[in-house]
């Protein structure tokens, strides 16, 4: 276990994919990734490497205001052990009703641990900038009190090939895009997941659409697509990183018409 440790308040970060030899360069490891985009003043942030088998224990749960589940290469649908272990992990966690954010496949897995259906989309792969709607009608939850008002729609990093087709029982539908019907979902205060990679800044998506090309898992015309929209467009990722902060932070219920 590795840890960052910049105050009081305590996060884990459940690591679910390996520190890729570009973020090791640049920022370090995906630890740092993520406290740069979701972490503030006054935290600690602890890294568990789900992905090998690392968790916390059951016993010190409690000591932690909240959890971040990463993205990673692997099929949330799978029956790996450390998959199962991470499902049984989020089941205790919603029970204790904890914050936990979940990023793509943690989005995924959330779903799938808590009765939801996640699965191959249909579509295929979505790789680069996309535009998600905000649901109309959507009451104002506490991680968007910051905001002068909801948004319409927000840009956000995507690199996924597996979706959420239905969401947990008192679950609602925060957002969606014209490529992934459930692109946001929120239970209660303390669930929330987001299809896109808010966390991510381009270079590390250019990085991993070259390593998805190079190990024959996209074609090049459709990574040379990915990376021409990036060029041309910008994510909204500060507005991101204020909606995941204040998710993390917040301590009071949030509800939905």
């Amino acid at each position: 276990m590795k840890l960052i440790r910049t105050g009081e308040r305590r996060h884990a970060l459940l690591l679910a994919a390996w520190d890729s030899e570009y973020v090791k360069k640049v920022y370090g490891s995906y630890l740092e990734v993520f406290v740069a985009a979701f972490g503030g003043e006054g935290e600690r942030w602890d890294l568990f490497r789900v992905v090998d088998g690392e968790f916390p224990d059951m016993s010190e749960l409690y000591k932690y205001d909240g959890f971040v589940i990463s993205g990673s290469p692997h099929d949330t649908y799978g029956n790996d052990q450390w998959i199962l272990k991470l499902c049984f992990l989020l089941q205790t966690l919603d029970a204790m009703e904890k914050k936990v954010l979940g990023i793509c496949f943690g989005h995924q897995i959330l779903c799938r641990s808590l009765g939801g259906k996640v699965g191959k989309a249909c579509s295929g792969w979505d790789i680069g900038l996309r535009k998600v709607k905000i649901v109309k009608d959507l009451s104002v939850p506490s991680f968007m009190e910051e905001f002068d008002e909801i948004p319409s729609s927000l840009w956000i990093i995507e690199c996924h090939q597996d979706e959420v087709f239905k969401v947990p029982m008192g679950a609602d539908v925060i957002a969606s895009s014209d490529k992934t019907a459930i692109d946001m979902f929120g239970i209660g205060q303390h669930i929330l997941g987001i299809q896109g990679h808010p966390e991510y800044t381009k270079d590390i998506l250019f990085d991993l659409i070259d390593r998805l090309l190079n190990n024959n898992s996209i074609q090049r015309e459709f990574a040379e697509k990915a990376k021409l929209g990036l060029e041309t467009a910008e994510s909204d990722r500060k507005s991101w990183e204020k909606i995941c902060r204040n998710f993390l932070k917040r301590t009071h219920h949030f509800s939905f018409s």
